[in-house]
Formats: structure tokens, C-alpha cells, sequence
């Protein structure tokens, strides 16, 4: 019986002690299996849904520098899910961009988060990749390459020093691109490529912060116009090259982002070239589409008969999406749409308000105009905008719509770019300001204008700087992701 007794015991010790070890072991597992867990998250202990929370509050200024953590912080920096949190927060951001030309004819992007007031550097535009075409020198075309007129650049310096050099674009990476920026994303359309109009399309993605090759276009086109409309991207105009040389497009057409798609849309008629008195002016002044904006649900195309080196503006036409069709614009608009170097017609479109800014040749007297629907007059909505006549210039100004209020990006005394604000503090200043002058049958100011608007302070107010040097200005876009 002793035996037994003995034996039961040690069986009870042999259990009691099994269920200890057991218990460490599963205590060990579970152990293991948390840090194992928190390994994997964004922050240890804290669930991923709180961190990207939290992430989501930080300012976008600081994202370059927190994607260098970890792998796994920059996944979670470049998620759709991250900007999707922003969203609903209401944290999101709205940045300028700015398309600058450096030496060699370098293209460079700058970002400005207008809050923090600081610049970022864009990832480089990516090389761009020569169209299967024939090669053929710019020397063998004809003096009329008129149809370059389309761009910002002065063209009459362009062509002479073109004409001047076989290979000038074999190394000018995207000339004559257009700018676009639709559903969060910029593109660069087009351009020359081997004296070719390019159709390739690049977007760029701010999320991710990098370029990628997007759907081409169904014709190349070079100094194209775009705008933006219903969240679509619209490209009107421009240039291909044909059997003669450079020939302008009347055709349009408008890219889809959720669908990744481009659709034809009928041709700009140009009516006005069509009246031409005689067929030797008709073959002499060229048709061209001088720039767009984004009024009232509609497309506004003021154009241009041009023979190098003069423009005759001939009004303009309108697309109307709700029809599908092209209309004349306005007499009163086409006619005062304040011009640019090259005729040129730069707008930007603030609050439902038309702008653009009419240049003058002596120093700090450029003023801005807003379009008077109504009335379909253009009146004098601000003076002395502080623009230098910078004769090397070939673009010495944008215009831009940030943060709901109207822009002027230019370059100072010291040739660095700076971002000008409409200051809406004074908005009490521009409201009797501008209700003078639209009140004045001949669009004069007024001396009460005029002193009410100096009583309350400047209209416009430095943003941000940053050291410019010999950059030309080409392009700004705003976004808000």
C-alpha cells in the first residue's frame, strides 16, 4: 500500500509541475506573439488605425522626412487610405507649384506650402523618351514656323536662335509642353521631341511624390492650352508638325483621371479666320488658340490671326459641355482680354471671378482686371501690382488661385521668385475700390478709389521668396490633396 501511495504522489507532483511548465509555455507564446505584433506596427502598443490618425493630422511639409523611418512608414505615406483619413478631417492641404526653366533649358518644379512658407523640391521630370519619327533639323523649315506663337516664350528670339541650331531640340526636353493639374495630380502633356509634337502624357503624383507615363493623346501637340472643367482634363490647339513644317490644330479633346481615357471633342471652327477677305490673307494670317479659362461651366478661348512676328486677336470661342458644341465668346471679352508677350492670354479664375493682369512697359504700374460678365467688360480691379519689366524675361509673371484668394507670382529687383498675395484683410479697401471703377462709364479710377484703397493699407502682400537667380518662370498649379 505504500507503494501505491508513493506512486499516486509522484504521478500529482509530475502533473502539478506539467501544468506549470505548460502555463510558462503558453505565457512565453503569448508573449512572443505580442511583440511579434508590435513588430509589426507603426507604433508598438498602439493600433495602426490610431497612428495613421495621428499621421494624418501631421502637415505634409514634414512627410519627406518621415518616410526615412521605415519601410513601413513610407507604405503607410503614400496610401490612398492615408489621404483618405485627411479628407474626412478636413486636414487637407492646398500648395502652390511652380514650373521654373534653369540652365540648358532645365526644367525644374518647386513646391510651396503656403501655411509654413516653406519650398520643396520636385522629383526631376523624367527623360523623355524620342517618338519613332523621322529626324529632321529646324534649319530646313521655312521662316513661317508662325505656328510657334502659341507659347509664353517671346517667339521672335526663339525662332532666330532655333534657326541657328540643327539639333535644338533634340536636348530640349519637354519644350512646348503644356500644364495641367486635375484631381489632385499634375500633367505635363506634349511637347517637342526631335522637332516632333509629342502625344506622351506625365503625371505627376504628389502623393507619392513621383512622375509616371499616363494615357497619350491621340495627336501630338506642342504650346497646347488646357483648363479644367467637371474634374476633366481639357487640351485645345496647338501645333504638329506636318509635310510643311509646323501647322496649327483646331482639334480638342478631354481626358477622363477616373477612367484614365481620352474622348474627341468636335474642333474649334475659328469663324472669324474664316471671313478673310481675301485667299492670300487667309493663307498669310495662321489661327491660333492664344489661352483658356474656366468661367461659368465653360471653356473661354480668346484667339489670335497671326504672321510672324504680329497678332491680330479676332475674339475668341466657348465650349459649352452641356451641348457639346463651340460658340462665339463675347465681343467685350475677346476684345479686352489683357494680352502677354507673344499674345499670349494668361486668366486665372478665383471664387467665380475671371482675372488677368495687363502688363505695362515702365516699372511697378501693371494692374489687374476682373471680367464684368454682365456687362461683358473687362474693369481695373487693382493697381501698381509691383511687376519689373525684365526685358531678358521671356514670362515675368503667373497668375494663380491658392486659398481661395488671387496670386501673382513674379520676380523681384534682386531676381528672386516671389509669391504675391491679394491681401483680403483690406477687402473692405478693394470692395469701394472696385464698385468705383465699375460704377465709372470710362473705367477710370477715381481719386476716392483710389485714396480709399491706400487708407487701409497695401492691397498686395509678399507670401514667400526663394532665390531665383537666372530662372524664367513657366507654369503654376495649385492642388489640395
Amino acid at each position: 500500500m505504500g507503494n501505491i501511495l508513493n506512486l499516486n504522489n509522484s504521478k500529482t507532483r509530475w502533473n502539478a509541475s506539467y501544468e506549470v511548465l505548460q502555463g510558462e509555455s503558453c505565457k512565453r507564446r503569448r508573449l512572443s506573439s505580442n511583440s511579434c505584433e508590435d513588430k509589426a506596427r507603426l507604433i508598438p502598443l498602439l493600433p495602426d488605425e490610431i497612428t495613421i490618425q495621428i499621421l494624418a493630422r501631421v502637415p505634409r511639409i514634414y512627410y519627406l522626412n518621415l518616410k526615412l523611418v521605415c519601410r513601413a512608414w513610407k507604405a503607410t505615406l503614400v496610401s490612398s487610405e492615408l489621404f483618405s483619413v485627411r479628407k474626412g478631417l478636413g486636414t487637407m492641404e492646398e500648395w502652390l507649384y511652380i514650373l521654373t526653366k534653369v540652365k540648358d533649358d532645365k526644367l525644374l518644379w518647386y513646391a510651396l506650402d503656403p501655411l509654413s512658407r516653406r519650398w520643396q523640391r520636385l522629383p526631376p521630370m523624367p527623360k523623355v523618351g524620342f517618338e519613332d519619327e523621322t529626324k529632321k533639323g529646324l534649319i530646313s523649315f521655312p521662316l513661317r514656323m508662325w505656328s510657334m506663337m502659341g507659347s509664353s516664350i517671346r517667339i521672335v528670339d526663339v525662332i532666330m536662335s532655333w534657326l541657328g541650331r540643327r539639333d535644338a531640340l533634340d536636348w530640349m526636353p519637354f519644350c512646348g509642353c503644356s500644364i495641367g493639374a486635375v484631381d489632385g495630380c499634375i500633367y505635363a502633356l506634349g511637347g517637342f521631341s526631335r522637332a516632333s509634337a509629342m502625344k506622351s502624357v506625365w503625371q505627376y503624383d504628389p502623393i507619392k511624390n513621383s512622375w509616371a507615363e499616363a494615357s497619350s493623346m491621340s495627336v501630338g501637340r506642342a504650346y497646347s492650352k488646357t483648363g479644367i472643367l467637371n474634374n476633366k482634363l481639357y487640351v485645345v490647339g496647338g501645333v504638329t508638325r506636318g509635310r510643311g513644317g509646323l501647322s496649327p490644330l483646331q482639334s480638342a479633346e478631354v481626358y477622363d483621371p477616373h477612367t484614365g481615357m481620352w474622348s474627341q471633342l468636335p474642333s474649334m471652327p475659328f469663324a472669324r479666320a474664316q471671313v478673310l477677305p481675301t485667299a492670300f490673307l487667309a493663307d498669310l494670317l495662321k489661327p491660333i488658340a492664344t489661352g483658356m479659362a474656366s468661367y461659368r461651366g465653360r471653356l473661354f478661348v480668346p484667339q489670335s490671326l497671326y504672321c510672324w512676328p504680329f497678332f491680330v486677336d479676332v475674339g475668341g470661342e466657348v465650349y459649352d459641355p452641356n451641348i457639346n458644341s463651340w460658340l462665339e465668346m463675347p465681343i467685350g471679352m475677346g476684345e479686352g482680354w489683357p494680352a502677354r508677350q507673344a499674345g499670349t492670354k494668361l486668366s486665372v479664375t478665383v471664387n467665380d471671378d475671371l482675372y488677368a493682369l495687363d502688363p505695362s512697359n515702365s516699372l511697378d504700374s501693371a494692374k489687374i482686371k476682373i471680367y464684368d460678365y454682365e456687362g461683358d467688360t473687362w474693369k481695373v480691379a487693382a493697381v501698381d501690382v509691383p511687376i519689373h519689366d525684365f526685358t531678358d524675361s521671356e514670362s515675368p509673371y503667373l497668375l494663380a488661385g491658392l486659398l481661395g484668394k488671387l496670386h501673382v507670382i513674379t520676380k523681384d529687383a534682386n531676381h528672386n521668385i516671389t509669391v504675391l498675395q491679394a491681401d483680403m484683410q483690406h477687402e473692405h479697401a478693394r470692395s469701394v475700390f472696385s464698385q468705383s471703377i465699375l460704377s465709372s462709364p470710362d473705367n477710370s479710377i477715381t481719386e476716392d478709389a483710389e485714396s480709399s484703397a491706400q487708407s487701409q493699407g497695401e492691397f498686395w502682400k509678399v507670401l514667400a521668396t526663394r532665390s531665383g537667380r537666372s530662372a524664367e518662370l513657366v507654369n503654376c498649379q495649385s492642388l489640395k490633396i
